[in-house]
């Protein structure tokens, strides 16, 4: 550092690390500022040595820290009531995980405003690790749905942990409905416009926005009927109040099996090994349509990568169970267990698709 220093009417210079010098008729002041510019490099130099430094304490203490995490039990939020079908996934597969990180996690429900509230308490969280959050097909349409209303930052407050299933969804009808198939019932619904109502667990659910998408592609027109979850649209359904109805197979096939309900096709590419007798969409005549229902988990935005991927990589371990891998595709559930950066891309996926449906038909929230 360059500094003044009064000697018999001179001034003197002291210049860090290189030695005192005066401003003289002989040392005039171009050549002492050139001193001072090399005494500026140095500085410079050496403050880029130490924030390197810095930098590399920094990531070492992180790994440090990922490789001793957890210390204490995670709080896991669920924004859905305790027994459905992202409860059910959560608790499942974190029981799994626990074992694998060596502490307990605990699940706190938080429901309400599809699924809003649980995942604002979860985005406004320390970003310390010890409280994660498990969100669905909804989270990615409430982006474009609730536009400019959400209390949180849907892009920035939230990181992917992993992608954790995928449910491919059934479209099922009142068993006394004359169809078969999905091409009988596009056909139906032209012949009869505006006669047939459609139920779903929630306006903005995966069950509701892939029925508007079978709406808008196969040029039909079916009237919405939203419910509180899936259990009192199925019994509308088994009454003949609503004829159509697209969820998971979780909430729906128990009545198929039992003959309650006839299902006339999965939205997706091939056939369920569970129900090896119900066709994709575009087998039973209708239009290329692949829909799911899917749970993800997430972290609040600033968490530690380094704890990220330990908790992907403990998701990917617990979904090699054989036990968990049968259970959960006997209700016609598919396991990925993915990594944060393709969770990711598959997400964005989803939030442009729903976007552009809500956007294409006009859905609007309650």
């Amino acid at each position: 550092m360059v500094s003044p220093e009064s000697s018999a009417g001179n001034t003197n210079w002291s210049i860090q690390g290189l030695y005192p010098i005066r401003a003289t008729p002989s040392l005039p002041l171009s050549r002492l500022f050139l001193y001072i510019k090399l005494e500026k490099s140095e500085t410079i130099l050496k403050n880029l040595i130490h924030a390197l430094a810095a930098t590399a304490l920094i990531f070492s203490s992180g790994a440090t820290f990922a490789q001793d995490y957890p210390t204490k039990s995670i709080k896991w939020i669920v924004p859905y009531t305790p027994g459905g079908y992202t409860d059910n996934v959560t608790r499942l597969v974190t029981t799994r995980m626990a074992t694998i990180l060596g502490q307990s996690i605990i699940i706190e429900n938080k429901p309400g405003a599809n699924s809003i509230i649980g995942v604002d308490l979860a985005a406004k969280s320390a970003p310390d690790g010890y409280t994660m959050l498990t969100t669905i097909t909804a989270h990615a349409a409430n982006i474009t749905l609730y536009e400019g209303k959400l209390p949180f930052d849907p892009y920035k407050s939230l990181i992917p942990i992993s992608l954790v299933t995928i449910t491919p969804l059934v479209l099922s009808v009142n068993k006394d409905l004359p169809v078969n198939s999905i091409g009988e019932l596009i056909a139906y619904a032209k012949a009869n416009p505006g006669k047939l109502s459609f139920g779903s667990s929630g306006v903005g659910a995966a069950a509701h926005l892939t029925s508007e998408l079978l709406k808008y592609t196969a040029g039909i027109n079916m009237v919405h009927v939203p419910y509180k979850g899936t259990a009192p649209a199925m019994t509308d359904l088994m009454s003949n109040s609503i004829q159509v109805l697209v969820d998971a197979p979780s909430g729906v096939g128990a009545n198929i099996r039992a003959g309650k309900i006839k299902a006339l096709a999965f939205f997706s590419d091939k056939r369920l090994p569970s129900y090896p007798d119900v066709p994709t969409i575009v087998e039973s005549g209708g239009p290329k349509i692949e829909s799911s229902s899917w749970v993800m988990f997430f972290a609040p935005a600033g968490t530690s990568m380094a704890i990220v991927n330990k908790l992907a990589a403990a998701v990917k371990e617990s979904l090699k169970s054989e036990e968990l891998i049968k259970r959960f595709a006997d209700q016609g559930i598919i396991t990925v267990g993915n990594t944060p950066a393709e969770a990711d891309v598959f997400l964005k996926a989803e939030i442009a698709k729903w976007g552009n449906l809500i956007k294409t038909v006009g859905v609007k929230a309650e």
